[in-house]
């Protein structure tokens, strides 16, 4: 992952939180304020919005600028984790301890400040803990970690294979995706669609839909850097 793919994901996925806005919604007036999906657009709009004049020299300063525009603009629960998440990814990208080797011909990069499959899960690892720490939730409990876990697992395990970004990234939204699905009948034990308690069984959970968009948009961009290079 360099910068130009950063900024192309995020761009993407403002697309398509865009594009799913009303679905968002719809799902959140089931179980939640009804405002997830205007949430979400508002943040990702303001975000596509401010990174074409914000000049950042590594992609973990784009993914760290996406977090903390996210924080600053969207309402509710989300704008914290979201922006945690995206915050944590990108500080991770441009830790040191990962940057130190990413100009060696070892796999996990190829130029100066590109991040390797490897690393970018790394990476999305520190993402995952930041979304735990704050929201002290776990998989099962029907939130966007049911959809983060399991496509943070199928990418690490794509990356130690072998696979390149595209592939890892693939077979992470492929996980999110599935992991999405697999809310609508859990119980919700965290949020606002915990109150509901027993009523919140069949609905698809709004945090894990969005979430697996994040990863579909990275798939895409990811395919479409692989196919143009």
């Amino acid at each position: 992952m360099d910068t130009a793919l950063a900024r192309t994901w995020v761009q993407a996925i403002a697309a398509a939180m865009d594009t799913h806005k009303d679905r968002l919604t719809q799902l959140d007036s089931a179980i939640g304020d009804a405002d997830h999906g205007a949430n979400m657009h508002r943040g990702f709009a303001a975000v596509a919005a401010a990174l074409p004049e914000y000049d950042a020299a590594t992609p973990g300063l784009i993914l760290v600028k996406t977090g903390s525009l996210l924080i600053s603009v969207v309402g509710g629960a989300s704008g914290p984790l979201y922006g945690s998440a995206f915050r944590s990814v990108g500080k991770a990208l441009d830790a040191p301890e990962l940057l130190d080797a990413l100009d060696e011909p070892d796999g996990s990069g190829s130029e100066a400040g590109t991040a390797g499959p490897e690393r970018v899960a790394d990476a999305l690892a520190a993402g995952l803990a930041g979304v735990r720490r704050l929201g002290a939730a776990t998989e099962g409990d029907k939130t966007m970690i049911d959809a983060y876990a399991p496509a943070l697992a199928a990418f690490r395990a794509s990356a130690a294979a072998g696979g390149d970004l595209a592939e890892a990234a693939a077979a992470a939204a492929d996980a999110a995706e599935e992991g999405m699905r697999a809310t609508t009948p859990m119980q919700a034990r965290k949020g606002r669609a915990s109150y509901l308690g027993p009523r919140s069984v069949g609905h698809q959970d709004p945090g894990a839909t969005s979430t697996a968009l994040i990863f579909r948009a990275l798939a895409d961009t990811a395919a479409a850097a692989k196919a143009a290079a």
